[in-house]
């Protein structure tokens, strides 16, 4: 029996096609031949071939909805900028894993090696670890949250002055390891946010600590936001039927203290503040069962923050 390797078969059949089908895309929402390299990671003479419609390729990737499907979304995200190389490898692995699963990828491959024909090989798809899975979802999901964050108006205001961070854990998390965040925090700087990095499970001590003491009180919180502490903020959580629960800052352990305050209360607050002490900037906690569904009551609130304001001076 010949021994090929599924990934032999990506590389050789899969990658080019893609590749073909993305280049000739990204030239239809009008980048440049030198833009579409960049891109794509090829030399500027490969797209022209690729435009031209010389790349080549398997018509079984080029005919197949789901890939078709993939690279539209891929070249749109890419022209319009709503997704970078990260992004479009996430895409694109993802699409790989479910060719292999009776899909394309799997049909080239029993034809390579007919000794699988009949066989009901799933040795790629039962290869997939579902923790490996579970840290994936959870970091993309801290990717997009951040990125919500910073496309936020009057986010840059709410930024307090070490940072704001947005994390969020593994289900059944046991300690700040467990909790992915953005190294370095997010900061405003020049009127705009910043993200220097890309989510890291560790990277986050202070956000942890009230993400793993949710957690502990309700398994279904798993994630939470730092923002700064401000009146307005919390008036505008209360007009929306929230009831912000403040806590003492100065507690040395504040995953325990937390954990107590929340034990009170009966539930995790959706919003915890507190208002700071001695060489402790005030800052309030804004918590969710994702990153996401954090980063999205953050923008609400200070959405509803920016109208109160509004209706005030008029």
């Amino acid at each position: 029996m010949s021994l090929v390797l599924p990934s032999e078969l990506v590389v050789d059949r899969f990658l080019p096609t893609v590749r073909a089908m993305l280049a000739a895309r990204l030239a239809d929402r009008g980048l440049t031949q030198r833009e579409i390299a960049a891109e794509l990671g090829v030399t500027q003479a490969a797209v022209s071939t690729y435009v031209a419609g010389e790349g080549g390729g398997d018509s079984r990737f080029r005919d197949d909805p789901e890939t078709v499907a993939t690279v539209d979304r891929i070249a749109d995200g890419l022209a319009d900028g709503e997704m970078d190389g990260y992004d479009a490898l996430s895409e694109l692995l993802s699409l790989v894993r479910s060719l292999e699963d009776r899909g394309p990828i799997c049909e080239l491959h029993e034809e390579e090696m007919p000794a699988l024909r009949g066989l009901g090989c799933d040795l790629c798809v039962r290869g997939l670890d579902p923790d490996v899975r579970a840290e994936r979802d959870v970091l993309a999901n801290v990717r997009t949250a951040a990125r919500t964050l910073a496309s936020v108006p009057g986010m840059v205001d709410a930024v307090p002055n070490v940072g704001t961070n947005v994390g969020m854990s593994l289900p059944d998390p046991t300690d700040e390891t467990d909790v992915a965040a953005i190294p370095g925090r997010i900061y405003a700087m020049g009127g705009r946010i910043e993200i220097p990095a890309n989510p890291e499970f560790g990277a986050s001590k202070h956000v942890a600590t009230a993400v793993l003491a949710a957690n502990d009180t309700d398994p279904d919180i798993r994630a939470a936001i730092n923002v700064a502490t401000d009146d307005t903020l919390l008036a505008a959580a209360r007009s929306r039927g929230i009831d912000p629960l403040e806590f003492d800052a100065d507690y040395e352990d504040r995953s325990e203290h937390l954990g107590d305050r929340f034990a009170d209360r009966g539930a995790v607050p959706t919003v915890a503040y507190h208002r700071g002490a001695f060489g402790i900037e005030p800052v309030t906690y804004v918590f969710g069962a994702t990153a996401v569904e954090a980063a999205e009551l953050v923008g609400e609130l200070l959405a509803a923050r920016s109208t109160s304001a509004a209706d005030g001076s008029a």
